[in-house]
């Protein structure tokens, strides 16, 4: 029992280190986004990862615009059975940004880790914007895109 909880404080301090130099407030919540996903992903979890976007929302991934949950959904599970099996998500947030009571902006760098992997390649090295909107007192992802980062 003590070697568990001693587990789960150590996991427990590990993600507290994901939130960076936003771990309360507004901003921390607004982060919960990106750290939700990056879950979502590493689970291969294409409902968990949709159910994070608002019903219109808009990811650009790759060179596919998605523009609904259902597209999102339907799009990550395709990828998580195929190209992106096995693979992880990093980020490290740079900027949350409150640009109103109801909206925020995040950037973040960060990219995949194909399996096996614990640093991440530079060639897949991306910075991502999440334009992140309150619906009903939660916070929500209304559009996510990345852009390769040149070394």
């Amino acid at each position: 029992m003590a070697s568990k909880a001693a587990s789960l404080v150590a996991h427990a301090k590990e993600w507290a280190t994901r939130y960076g130099s936003y771990p309360n407030g507004e901003e921390g919540a607004v982060l919960t986004i990106p750290l939700r996903l990056r879950v979502a992903w590493d689970n291969n979890d294409a409902d968990a990862y949709a159910d994070l976007f608002t019903e219109n929302g808009s990811e650009l991934i790759a060179d596919d615009q998605l523009t609904s949950r259902e597209e999102i959904r339907s799009y990550m599970a395709k990828a998580f059975a195929g190209a992106y099996k096995g693979t992880r998500y990093t980020e490290t947030p740079v900027e949350i940004r409150l640009l109103s009571d109801e909206a925020a902006l995040a950037i973040t760098e960060g990219g995949i880790l194909q399996n096996g992997e614990t640093e991440l390649a530079l060639e897949r090295s991306v910075r991502a914007t999440w334009i992140i909107v309150k619906q009903n007192g939660e916070w929500k992802l209304f559009s996510h895109q990345t852009s390769p980062i040149k070394g």
